[in-house]
């Protein structure tokens, strides 16, 4: 009778378990992402542009929705060099991005197009040089810049733009017993 007992408690925690860890949804992420099928050529420039006429493809970004993908997009901004002309965001030599000023569109087809294949007056094309998946990493960071995602899916500040070191690297010190000033003594 103990050892059904034993048996049938086990049984439910296990039941429990497997229900509680199939509860849990994390984010997925993708190491190895799909090729992308997305053509740059079907993309018209936003009016905005004198000539230009209104994006008229509605494409979403694969990423945009996985904070892990932003995250590296932001990654990315940094390690091709971005911010050199585009100045974390604010603006320089290249637009600011994080204004509601977009020139050739915010949706996410007119920024992977600029990106790929560059514009007049400054912006390189990329074509050939970034992985599509990093494409669509740094448009999701783009967007991010002007609040364009939502605040769950958008990175945080970085720690080396902070004056001070994140408190996350201080070292452990051991507290030293303070000492009374000799002119705080009294007489």
């Amino acid at each position: 009778m103990k050892a059904l007992r034993m048996l049938i408690v086990g049984t439910l925690a296990l039941i429990c378990a497997a229900l509680f860890l199939a509860a849990c949804k994390r984010e997925q992420r993708q190491f190895q992402p799909p090729p992308s099928n997305f053509k740059a050529q079907q993309i018209e420039q936003s009016d905005l542009r004198p000539g230009g006429a209104p994006a008229l493809i509605n494409i979403s970004n694969p990423v945009e929705e996985n904070a892990y993908e932003v995250a590296e997009g932001k990654r990315l901004f940094t390690q091709y060099n971005c911010a050199g002309c585009h100045a974390n965001g604010g603006g320089g030599m290249g637009p600011a991005l994080m204004d509601e000023k977009w020139i050739y569109g915010s949706a996410p087809a007119n920024i992977y197009a600029t990106i790929l294949e560059g514009r007049p007056n400054g912006m390189p094309a990329f074509r050939t040089k970034i992985p599509d998946h990093q494409v669509w990493q740094l448009v999701g960071y783009v967007r991010s810049l002007s609040g364009q995602l939502p605040k769950d899916v958008s990175p945080t500040r970085s720690d080396d733009m902070n004056a001070h070191k994140s408190e996350q690297t201080s070292e452990k010190k051991k507290p030293v017993n303070s000492v009374v000033p000799k002119s705080a003594e009294q007489p």
